[in-house]
Formats: C-alpha cells, structure tokens, sequence
C-alpha cells in the first residue's frame, strides 16, 4: 500500500476539530492484564505501520490542528521507534503524553521523559503487591510502584488512574499510597468491557461514553483510525490508504460517532463539543474520564 505523505495531507487547522490522537504503536506488552482493554501481552506484535507511518501520522496530526498526541498502547515503550517518534511529536509542536506500565524503563526512556513538553501517565491497583500482581499477572507491583517514586522525584509530569475490579481490590488504599508518593493526579474507574475486560462478550456500543470520536480519535498497530480507544473494531479509514485530515473528516468517521451517540441515547445528530477538552466521562484515568489522554481525554482506557 502506498504511503500519503505529510505534503498531501489538508494542511489547514481549521480543516479538523480533533485535537488529540491517541497513538496505539503496540499491543506487545511485558504484562497481560485480566482487564486490558485490547487484550496486549507478551504475544502481541506491532502491526502493519512502519517507521515512516507513524512519522508520516505525526506530521499530518500537526498540519491539521491536533494539538495532544498520547502514545498507548500495549507497552509504547516496547516499539523499535518509541524514542525517535517522540522526538519527533515534540519537535513538530505536539503536546506529548507516554501511557507506560511503569514496569521496565529504559535509561533512554528516563531521558525521554524529562523532555519538555511530555507527561507520563500510568496504572495501579493496590497498594498490596498479590493485589496488584493478580491484576496484570506477572510480579509488576515493586517495579512499578518504584518507577512512580522515581518519576515523581525527577519532577516528571504524572497522572496515575486505579481500575477498581471489585471483590476487595484495595482501591482507597491505594490513592493513599499514592499521595504518599508525592503523586497529586490520581482517579479511579471500572473496568470497561472492552478487550479482556469484556470476558468474552462481543464489543457493545451501548458500553460507550457517547463523545468517541468528539475531538479525538485512535490509529492502531494496522494504521486504522477509529473514534476512541474502546471503539477500535468501527474502523473508518487507513493512514497508509488516504490523509489523516481526510480521515478525520469523512463520512465514515461521521456515521460511526452518529451511531454511538444513538446507541448510548445522546442522539445521532446532535452537535457535540469537538473541541478536545475531553472532559466527558469513558475512562480508567481522569477524574471521570474515558482517558488515555491528557490533558484529559474523558476516555481512558488503559487497565
């Protein structure tokens, strides 16, 4: 398939409202969480978009007005490119946040994060490591939870969100643990079924936040663009097939939120806040959000 280069992209602002993309570069993951909601582990792969892609995705996100771009995944860390696609973000003029497990950072990755213009955002369940431990099912708690104190002693820009999975999980003592951390920017959410949080049920748009695709969008490992990160399988176009801003803008991106908003009882056509803001409610991390992004996306997924 032939790559669209960033000179063929729309290159106006005002030719797109999405303000954030979210950046799924993986679904390799060191962990296999019983809640993710796109089912990444150590088996995952990272897909179809090559270097120049995801390189290309940036550029024509900049051209076109995005202004925040959160890379998830999966473990972003984990992608051969993670670094240079960062810099790359960041010199380009894009707010940057790394959605990471925490669990193994690189020397290199610490310097990446210290780069102005980048927040870091991560996961925790209890302040219990069997409690943790059982959620992403490897011994990730310690890792973690140290990473988070070297982070917030670095001065790093940090959001942490709790997925509350119910039967005991030790949610209030976890934020506890937290704060005492140093760590301010803390939420709480339920698991969404979506991925491995769905057990095995098929991808319900009812389940939705009814603002997918309001001011934001995601584009997979494949390089399919679809509303949010809880939305993946109403894919409305490929980056490698036709411009991002196009993408964004199309008939297909239209239907799709048009239809979550029926499905979820806000209406099909009603004109819903495209500016980004993101501060609706679908997600792990965010005061109410949907979140992976911040600043807040209102649709976090990360578990």
């Amino acid at each position: 398939m032939p790559t669209i280069s960033s000179e063929s992209a729309l290159p106006t602002e005002q030719q797109t409202a999405t303000k954030l993309l979210w950046l799924d570069l993986t679904r390799n993951c060191q962990l296999a969480c019983k809640q993710c909601y796109n089912a990444s582990g150590p088996d995952g792969t990272h897909g179809s978009m090559r270097r120049e892609d995801w390189l290309n995705v940036l550029d024509q996100a900049a051209a076109c007005g995005v202004e925040r771009i959160q890379f998830i995944g999966g473990e972003p860390t984990m992608h051969l490119h993670f670094a240079e696609l960062v810099d790359h973000a960041l010199n380009v003029g894009l707010h940057v946040e790394v959605y990471s497990n925490l669990v193994h950072v690189s020397a290199e990755c610490w310097e990446v994060f210290q780069r102005d213009g980048l927040s870091l955002a991560t996961s925790y369940y209890s302040d219990l490591a069997e409690q943790h431990n059982a959620v992403t099912g490897r011994p990730s708690h310690a890792r973690t939870r140290g990473n988070i104190e070297r982070a917030v002693g670095l001065g790093i820009p940090l959001r942490v969100g709790i997925i509350d999975g119910g039967n005991g999980q030790r949610v209030d003592e976890a934020r506890e643990d937290l704060k005492g951390m140093g760590v301010s920017r803390i939420s709480v959410d339920h698991v969404r079924p979506f991925g491995r949080g769905a057990e095995g049920q098929a991808p319900d748009a009812t389940s939705l936040c009814g603002r997918c695709g309001a001011g934001r969008a995601v584009i997979s490992p494949s390089g399919e663009v679809a509303p949010c990160v809880f939305s993946t399988w109403m894919g409305v176009g490929k980056v490698q097939d036709a411009p991002l801003a196009s993408i964004l803008n199309g008939t297909a991106m239209s239907e799709a939120t048009k239809s979550i908003r029926r499905a979820v009882g806000r209406g099909g056509d009603e004109d819903d806040d495209n500016s980004g803001d993101s501060s609706g409610s679908c997600g792990p991390v965010g005061d109410g959000e949907c979140s992976p992004g911040y600043p807040s996306s209102s649709c976090s997924p990360r578990s």
